[in-house]
This record gives C-alpha cells, structure tokens and sequence, in this order.
C-alpha cells in the first residue's frame, strides 16, 4: 500500500491550514495513497502562548473536517496534532485518526511531553499548559496494524517495542522537531526505532517557517 506524508505551511488563520491540509489529503489520495499522515501541529503554530487560543473538544470544527475528508476520498487518515485538545478543563496535545468510513478509530494524546532546555539554543516546556496522556494508541487497516506516537514520544524506545509486541508493523509519528534537535536526531530515532524493533517507521513535520517563533526542522 502506499503511505503519504504531508509536510505543509502552516499560518496563524486555523481555517486557511485546515483547508490547506484537506486539499492536500484529496492530492495524496488521487496518487494512490491508502494511509494519509498529516504533521503535529498542522492547524496551528506551535508553542505554549498558543495552545489554549487553537483548543477545541473533540469531535469539534478540525475532526469534523478530517472526518469528512476521510470518507470523501475512502482512506486512513492521521491526523497529526491535529488541535491542542480541551478535555475537563486539561489542555492535550492529541492526534486523532480516521477511516475510510469517517469513523474516529483512535486518539492519541501525547504521552511524553517535550520538556527541553539546551543552554544557548532552545529552551522549551510543553507541560507548562499541557498535560500528558496515558494509553498507547493502535488501529488496525487492511494493511497492517498501526502503533502511534506523537514527537517526543519517539524518543522513548520502551514504547515502540510494547507497540511491536502487540503486532504493529507500522509506527507513525507526526511530530515538529526543530533547528536544533532536528539535524541531530530526527532521522536517528527513525531508524532506531525501526531497526530495534523490526518495524517500519514513518515521520511527518510541518514544513520550516523561519519566521515562526518555533522553526520546525522539517
């Protein structure tokens, strides 16, 4: 089967990114694509100042959309980050996937939050708004089973060889590394994570805005 992966622009306007995303899913689609991913953060920036502004609940405007593309072009679609999600007065940084059928088949909210401080680059603190999810998140397709992640989640070994044990054969993780964890280890923990576990890996960012406040490595 054929896996797409969108690396898109995103913009500060949430519905001009969600129509972005939505057209692209209908170009990888008419390519053949049976699996769509789309990247973490894909309908907003990135960063703490803005994850309650972009909230939604789930289902809500951006699933909304996802599902109906979904079924419109008949595919499993990954949603990436697809909003930072508000749940009980928590804010979680979630991925949602899709069917072919526009039914929601998993949600994952991300389990290792992106705490980081590297001293004359980047320092960065996801756990300042947001909470961290608990469950590991897998869906089957015709193809095989998928195991989800979302960035740093990546990083954390012990949870893609659980996903391999439960029979994934496919990992997905959207994710935004940036200018200065992406060139050292965004390909690295792809092929780590592979090779350890037997598996096929796949990554999705948002493509690279060098006037965000947070650069993507892309």
């Amino acid at each position: 089967f054929r896996l797409a992966l969108i690396q898109l622009h995103v913009s500060a306007v949430k519905s001009e990114n969600l129509q972005r995303a939505c057209g692209l899913v209908r170009e990888a689609s008419a390519k053949g694509a049976k699996v769509v991913a789309l990247p973490e953060c894909f309908n907003s920036p990135y960063g703490t100042q803005y994850f309650k502004e972009y909230a939604e609940e789930i289902p809500g405007e951006s699933t909304q959309k996802l599902s109906e593309v979904a079924k419109e072009c008949s595919i499993y679609l990954i949603g990436g980050r697809s909003i930072p999600e508000e749940d009980g007065g928590k804010l979680y940084n979630t991925c949602t996937v899709f069917g072919p059928d526009g039914a929601m088949l998993a949600k994952h909210r991300k389990v290792h939050l992106f705490d980081i401080n590297v001293p004359g680059k980047i320092q960065f603190k996801e756990s300042e708004t947001l909470s961290p999810g608990n469950n590991f998140s897998m869906f089957d397709t015709p193809y095989c089973k998928v195991g989800l992640g979302i960035c740093y989640d990546m990083r954390f070994a012990e949870m893609a060889q659980i996903y391999s044990q439960k029979g994934c054969q496919l990992l997905i993780y959207p994710g935004a590394f940036n200018l200065t964890t992406g060139p050292a280890h965004w390909e690295l923990l792809q092929r780590g994570r592979a090779v350890d576990n037997q598996v096929y890996v796949a990554a999705v960012s948002p493509a690279r805005d060098e006037k965000a406040s947070y650069v993507a490595w892309g």
